[in-house]
């Protein structure tokens, strides 16, 4: 039996002056002090907590921070 991999996306923009703004896959290298290179396989940040509070830059799928997480800046959408 093959394993499947089940994506779910999400939309969890943030408004900018620029335009809106999405943090994708987390690229945050776990076995950098070994040398290596190794990611955990998030996909997208979650925000651990509502909006104004520390715990809001925190992933809830990996707990990386957010500036770890590929940020895509979406230009046109209102």
């Amino acid at each position: 039996m093959k394993k499947r991999q089940v994506v779910v996306k999400r939309d969890y923009a943030t408004s900018s002056a620029v335009g809106n703004i999405r943090y994708g896959e987390c690229q945050k290298n776990h076995a950098a002090n070994t040398g290596g290179y190794a990611v955990d396989g998030c996909r997208e940040f979650m925000a651990s907590a509502g909006e104004g509070t520390s715990a809001a830059l925190t992933c809830a799928a990996c707990g990386c921070h957010r500036n770890f997480h590929k940020k895509e800046v979406l230009l046109g959408v209102n």
